[in-house]
């Protein structure tokens, strides 16, 4: 999620994590919300594309 808004310029829909992680839709819907109420990002609810990560990316690793 780190890298594509530096390329894209905005956050990365469900469906382009559901193929780049290949996981079901349920699963990375999941994923965001343990995410977000872990407090690692925040999203505006019924917007999509709206996830901003809350980490520093220095603290992120880097994925290929």
């Amino acid at each position: 999620m780190h890298t594509v808004p530096s390329i894209k310029k905005v956050a990365p829909a469900e469906a382009d994590m559901q193929r780049y992680f290949g996981a079901t839709a349920p699963t990375v819907h999941s994923m965001v919300v343990r995410l977000e109420d872990l407090g690692l990002i925040t999203r505006k609810k019924g917007k999509g594309r709206t996830i901003e990560i809350l980490v520093d990316p220095k603290d992120l690793p880097e994925l290929e």
